[in-house]
C-alpha cells in the first residue's frame, strides 16, 4: 500500500500559540506542521497549501467553505497584552493609523473600537512584517505578537490593550484565531490531536515558560503569566457570542462579507 501524504498543518510562529501545538508532533506524526505569520497562513490555506491552519477568525468569515476543526483557539477574556494599540496623540484625534500585517483579526478589531468608542475612522496604512513603530510617522500604530508584549521604544503616550478594551465594551470574549480547514477535508484525526495537545499544552504552561521565556527576551515568570492569564484556549459559548458580535460589526465596515450562518460552528466546536 503507498504511504498517504501527510496532512499539510499550518500553525501561527507566535509565543501564543505553543500551548496548542504542545506534542502535536508526537500525536499526529503524519502532520506536516509548518509555523509561519497568521495573515500568511491563511493565504496559504486560501490557496489550497495547506490543509489546516491557525487562522485569524476575520479570514474564518472570508470563505462559506471553510469550517471550525477544533475547539481549541486563542482567545482572551480580559487584557490579551499581545495585541496593542500605541498612540502618539489622545485616541479620539488619531487621523492616521499603521496596521501591523501580521494579524488581520486585530486590524478590523481595532478599526471596530475606534469607531464605536470615538466615532473614528482614520486612515489606514501598511506597517510591514518586519518593520518597527518608530519607522511609520502615523499617529497611531497597531502592534501584535511578541513585539506588542514589549511595545516600541518611541514616546508613545497613549496605550490600549485591544483585548482589554473589546472584553470591557463588549462584555464577552475575543477570539483572535481558530483552527479552520475546508469542509469536507480528511482530517486523519487532526481534530482529536489538536484538542489533546491543547490540554497537554495548557497542563505544561510552565514547562513551556521556561523553554521559551528566553527566545522572547520575558523572564520565566512574565512569560508564564502571559500563557496562564492573559490567553483563553477554549472556543467555548461565550467565546461563540463574541464571535458573532465580531462579524455582526466586521460585517457592518466592510471587512467580511455579509451572509455566514456562525450556528454551524457552535456544533463543531462542541
Amino acid at each position: 500500500m503507498m504511504n498517504r501524504s501527510p496532512v499539510r498543518v499550518g500553525a501561527v510562529s507566535y509565543l501564543n500559540t505553543k500551548p496548542l501545538v504542545y506534542g502535536l508532533r508526537e500525536l499526529a506524526p503524519h502532520a506536516d506542521v509548518v509555523y509561519d505569520f497568521p495573515s500568511r497562513l491563511a493565504d496559504d490555506l486560501a490557496a489550497g497549501r495547506l490543509d489546516i491552519a491557525l487562522i485569524p477568525s476575520i479570514e474564518y468569515f472570508q470563505d462559506a467553505t471553510y469550517t471550525v476543526v477544533s475547539n481549541a483557539c486563542i482567545g482572551c477574556r480580559g487584557p490579551v497584552l499581545s495585541v496593542k494599540l500605541f498612540s502618539r496623540t489622545p485616541f479620539e484625534n488619531i487621523q492616521s493609523l499603521a496596521l501591523d500585517e501580521g494579524s488581520r483579526a486585530s486590524v478590523a478589531l481595532v478599526r471596530i473600537l475606534l469607531e464605536q468608542r470615538f466615532g473614528v475612522e482614520p486612515q489606514l496604512e501598511p506597517l510591514p512584517i518586519g518593520s518597527t513603530a518608530s519607522d511609520s510617522l502615523a499617529d497611531a500604530v497597531l502592534l501584535i505578537g511578541d513585539r506588542a508584549i514589549h511595545g516600541p521604544r518611541d514616546d508613545f503616550s497613549f496605550v490600549w490593550d485591544m483585548g482589554e478594551e473589546w472584553c470591557r465594551w463588549a462584555e464577552l470574549p475575543f477570539v483572535f484565531a481558530m483552527w479552520v480547514s475546508r469542509t469536507g477535508t480528511d482530517l486523519r484525526g487532526l481534530d482529536v490531536a489538536l484538542a489533546a495537545a491543547r490540554d497537554a499544552g495548557v497542563s505544561s504552561l510552565e514547562e513551556i515558560a521556561v523553554s521559551e521565556s528566553a527566545q522572547v527576551g520575558l523572564s520565566v515568570d512574565r512569560c508564564l503569566t502571559y500563557l496562564r492569564d492573559n490567553l483563553y484556549f477554549y472556543l467555548g459559548p461565550e467565546e461563540l457570542r463574541g464571535l458573532e458580535l465580531f462579524y455582526e460589526h466586521a460585517t457592518r465596515i466592510g471587512a467580511a462579507p455579509r451572509g455566514l450562518d456562525l450556528s454551524c460552528t457552535a456544533s463543531k466546536t462542541r
